[in-house]
């Protein structure tokens, strides 16, 4: 039977991650109108961010995937089982990429993965890092994905951006990548995927380890990244009255205007 089978092009193969669902008619478009907006603004000096939430971790003695260098026949001992009730907690790491500085910030969470922890993270970034690095900023533009708490359909993220706009005090051009497409972000390949490799066959045992780890993620092209603990509860199903919703000064992008938009702060004249 096997060589039969081997006779007629047949091999074990594993399932192969490929379909993203159906493509939308302007995907393409899209990430020309991306593209090309990023790029603007990079060449204007203004600054551009990625930002996305990483997997969540459990906390604690488990097993960490990917393979380490160590001592041979000393490998790291870790729980039998990864029982979620004998986790130290849960990490929620947000990620912001500053896509001009190749440099990253990353606001590890104890708490849900909502829309305001995605704002309080970029608020982070930006009182850390980016307002000493752009001072004479005038719009902060922001590529996300459409998932969870960065979904441009919620009315909490929306809601949140405005809050985030009156907090830096200047407009945040917000670009969402469709659907199923997240993995074009640049986070997701300039930031995430070295953070993974750094931390492989490393056992998150502490918060203060994830942090550890994260900071110490480096690249040949000069990656530097920050992170922090952030200890606040995030609360989830929070309603947003059509009140709240219709303060938020917010104007639609001529193209695709529900996923790419721009944020003022109250009382800022729009761009028309």
């Amino acid at each position: 039977m096997l060589r039969l089978l081997k006779g007629m092009g047949f091999s074990m193969q594993g399932n192969s991650k490929a379909r993203e669902g159906a493509d939308h008619p302007d995907r393409d478009a899209h990430f020309t109108y991306i593209n090309e907006t990023v790029a603007g603004a990079l060449d204007a000096g203004q600054p551009v961010i990625s930002a996305d939430t990483k997997k969540k971790e459990l906390v604690g003695e488990f097993k960490a995937g990917g393979r380490e260098w160590a001592p041979k026949g000393q490998p790291v001992e870790v729980n039998t089982h990864d029982f979620p009730s004998h986790a130290r907690g849960k990490a929620t790491p947000y990620g912001v990429y500053d896509v001009g500085a190749n440099e990253g910030w990353v606001s590890v969470g104890i708490s849900a993965d909502t829309a305001q922890f995605a704002a309080n993270s970029i608020a982070s970034w930006w009182e850390h890092l980016g307002r000493v690095r752009y001072p004479n900023a005038e719009i902060l533009t922001l590529t996300a994905d459409s998932g969870e708490s960065n979904s441009p359909r919620g009315r909490l993220c929306r809601l949140e951006l405005g809050r985030l706009a009156d907090r830096i005090g200047i407009p945040i051009r917000a670009l969402h990548y469709p659907p199923g497409t997240s993995k074009w972000n640049r986070i997701e390949h300039r930031m995430f995927s070295f953070i993974s490799i750094n931390w492989r066959g490393k056992p998150l045992t502490s918060y203060q380890a994830i942090i550890n780890l994260i900071s110490a993620t480096t690249t040949s092209t000069g990656l530097k990244i920050y992170a922090q603990l952030d200890e606040n509860e995030y609360p989830t199903k929070l309603q947003v009255t059509d009140a709240e919703l219709a303060a938020v000064n917010l104007e639609r992008h001529s193209f695709h205007g529900d996923w790419n938009y721009t944020v003022y702060p109250q009382h800022h004249p729009s761009e028309r």
